[in-house]
């Protein structure tokens, strides 16, 4: 039995007339009542009663116009369902996410998708620095990567999405809390956590703005993330200079303050060479979505 046999059929029961049945499947009439004798000779039974007046289906008939009708609705949707994939609008994206990237930029990224890329799922991995998210995307345990440039290794292509200040982290107790304005030379005497990996492009933007100011940071800790670092802060056993999207995380006995020349860090949406129609589609989207909020963010600081 072959997929147009069912369309046949279905036609012919649906107009209960073999004439306009062709006329609907652009093909002559005999050829079509051919095709129905041969799909009853494989089928064993009787579909249709056909007189000169009428032609109406028997129970066998009526049985095969619903399994008829369920098939056809599957074949046309597995058949979409595969366009769909290969033109990359659906799928499952694998995304990565650096320190408090997951914090400015993960909702924003997930309400682009669900509006443009409704049948894409993602699977988000946090917390992770540069080096292992770039490690994840050539071993092809990540699809998409929000990191810290530069990328490591080769292969890999970024796209900024934003530009982060670095922002100045202190225990609510500090002597700077209250100054009405700090600059990195306030900072000279100060402890510092940093942290751990001597990987982090955060560690070295914080060493760079430092030496520029004339000093190098004490190091009194380390810490392995951005929530660990706010921690110890909390704790009073050091300051720290962070990405601002570390205000997302609220905590008891910490207070982030601007520094007027603490500089920056990018951030930027990452995948590997030659991608999957998926990655091309979801890069299309982000970046959309980035530029639409660079222009809303451009135009609030206007009319300010």
């Amino acid at each position: 039995m072959e997929l147009r046999h069912l369309r046949y059929f279905v036609a012919v029961a649906e107009t209960c007339h073999f004439g306009r049945a062709a006329e609907r499947l652009h093909m002559a009439q005999p050829a079509l009542s051919q095709a129905i004798r041969q799909l009853e000779g494989q089928l064993g039974a009787t579909l249709f009663t056909r007189t000169t007046r009428q032609v109406a289906l028997t129970a066998a008939g009526e049985y095969l116009l619903e399994e008829a009708r369920r098939i056809l609705d599957a074949v046309e949707t597995s058949t979409s369902g595969v366009q769909r994939i290969a033109d990359g609008r659906r799928g499952l994206a694998r995304i990565g996410f650096t320190g408090t990237a997951v914090f400015s930029q993960l909702p924003a990224i997930a309400r682009a998708l669900e509006r443009e890329l409704p049948e894409v799922a993602l699977e988000v991995h946090a917390d992770q620095l540069t080096p292992q998210l770039c490690d994840g995307l050539r071993d092809g345990d990540l699809d998409l990567a929000v990191l810290r440039p530069p990328a490591t290794g080769e292969g890999i292509v970024v796209q900024t999405l934003e530009v982060d200040p670095l922002v100045l982290a202190l225990p609510a107790g500090h002597r700077l809390v209250d100054e009405p304005e700090i600059a990195m030379a306030d900072l000279r005497s100060e402890p510092f956590v940093l942290y751990a990996s001597k990987d982090s492009a955060v560690n070295e933007a914080v060493l760079r703005v430092c030496r520029e100011a004339g000093f190098a940071p004490r190091r009194e800790h380390v810490a392995p993330g951005t929530a660990v670092l706010l921690a110890l802060v909390a704790a009073g056993l050091g300051i720290g200079l962070v990405p601002a999207s570390a205000r997302s995380i609220p905590l008891d006995g910490l207070v982030i303050r601007d520094v007027v020349d603490a500089g920056s860090v990018e951030l930027a949406l990452a995948w590997r060479e030659r991608p999957p129609a998926l990655v091309e589609s979801i890069v299309e989207v982000v970046a959309s979505a980035s530029r639409s909020a660079a222009r809303k963010a451009s135009t609030n600081r206007a009319q300010r």
